[in-house]
């Protein structure tokens, strides 16, 4: 009776496994909820550099800072899971951002200092972005397009009152990295602590300024060393490849699977296959971003998990060739391959470990995939495929044959 069971329950586990794969491939396909990296979604990279200027030297502190900024104005172009990190030395910026198409407003957005000040026509400054508490958008009194409204902090209401004051009927030039953007005349003292920036502004580009003060002026001078952009067609087409490489390699290693070890080999398929379920939904569930060195470490774990059976499955014929009956076999096999496997796998998690913490972007990706890709290859192996072994001998007798066996009859 036990054996019946056994059998209903790995007929029902394979079932719902393929019944799985047909929904999400025709209704929901994963590709949809994976988060997709610079080089398969396409976007923008920057390398920014800084230099030495009227703003400061560059230190390390300064361009923390200065990272800071790029982050929050990165963060204003509504992108999802941007990149932006310090490169070796501390003294460049690299910043990618997936799926961001428009890469003049992006490259605008990203390098200006943005320096905010106000003058009068001798050329004083009377108020500066410090004096700045934060930005707004607004319809302009015309009502034909829009402008940009400033809450001063500090004692920017009463250097801004002073000034309005003492430049009646004369202009206030507001200036950005010195340059003109804004020239109103003054008609009356502002005392309420807000301004306004006019201008000829569409909706975009009063946001954009509004965003720009928002984030605060840079520390330290960008240069931008290094500005391309990335296909989203190329990144299609290298998902896609990276795609079939893998189902290609994994119905080779299924019938070489297959071929070598017949009954277990189909075992271990299924577990190859729970193995590659459960990868995904972790992976998606900690909303990993989704990088060709990341697929490439996926790829390798699966490797890995084969390697694993392998060892085990070995072990098993040896066991099964000295005259050992098949469930007693597959115990002493999965014994005997236990140090090996974990021994094996523990040396790929330090070294995923070591790439991780001290590698750089594209190799943390492959890190991460790869060990979380071990760790649950150890289990399917060790545990999944171990029970549906166990599974398989309890529904009915097997010929040592269908292990890999050649039966002597004598």
């Amino acid at each position: 009776m036990r054996g019946v069971w056994n059998a209903v329950a790995l007929v029902l586990l394979v079932a719902i496994l393929g019944f799985t794969g047909w929904w999400y491939g025709a209704h929901d396909p994963i590709k949809n909820h994976m988060k997709l990296g610079l080089d398969l979604k396409g976007g923008v990279h920057m390398v920014l550099e800084g230099v030495p200027s009227e703003l400061g030297d560059v230190t390390p502190e300064a361009m923390e800072a200065a990272m800071n900024v790029v982050e929050k104005r990165v963060n204003s172009l509504g992108v999802s899971e941007p990149l932006i990190q310090l490169d070796e030395g501390n003294n460049r910026i690299i910043v990618q951002i997936a799926g961001e198409t428009d890469t003049e407003r992006a490259r605008q957005m990203i390098g200006k200092t943005a320096v905010v000040t106000f003058r009068d026509e001798a050329g004083n400054v009377v108020l500066d972005g410090k004096d700045i508490q934060g930005a707004g958008v607004a319809p302009n009194q015309t009502g034909t397009g829009y402008e940009v409204t400033l809450q001063l902090k500090g004692e920017g209401p009463k250097k801004f009152a002073e000034a309005t004051r003492n430049n009646i009927n004369k202009s206030i030039a507001i200036m950005l990295d010195e340059e003109l953007i804004s020239n109103p005349v003054v008609s009356q003292e502002i005392t309420d602590g807000s301004a306004r920036i006019t201008g000829n502004f569409d909706i975009e580009g009063a946001k954009d300024l509004a965003q720009l003060i928002n984030g605060g002026a840079l520390p330290v001078k960008l240069v931008m060393q290094e500005n391309r952009v990335v296909s989203a067609t190329l990144g299609a087409d290298s998902l896609n490849k990276s795609a079939m490489a893998g189902l290609i390699g994994m119905a080779f290693v299924v019938l070489f699977m297959w071929f070598l070890y017949r009954l277990p080999g189909v075992m271990a398929t299924i577990a190859l296959t729970i193995y590659a379920f459960l990868t995904m939904a972790f992976l998606l569930s900690i909303n990993a971003v989704f990088t060709l060195p990341g697929i490439a470490g996926l790829l390798l774990s699966i490797g890995m998990a084969v390697d694993a059976n392998v060892i085990i499955f070995e072990r098993i014929k040896e066991e099964l060739r000295n005259g050992k009956g098949l469930r007693s076999g597959i115990d002493a096999g999965f014994h005997r391959a236990f140090s090996a496997v974990i021994d094996s796998n523990i040396t790929t998690l330090i070294a995923g470990a070591i790439l991780y913490f001290y590698g750089t972007t594209a190799t943390k990706g492959f890190a991460l995939t790869l060990s979380v890709g071990v760790v649950l290859s150890l289990f399917t192996s060790i545990t999944v495929t171990r029970w549906l072994l166990n599974t398989l001998v309890g529904t009915r007798p097997w010929t040592k044959r269908l292990f890999g066996i050649k039966e002597v009859t004598r």
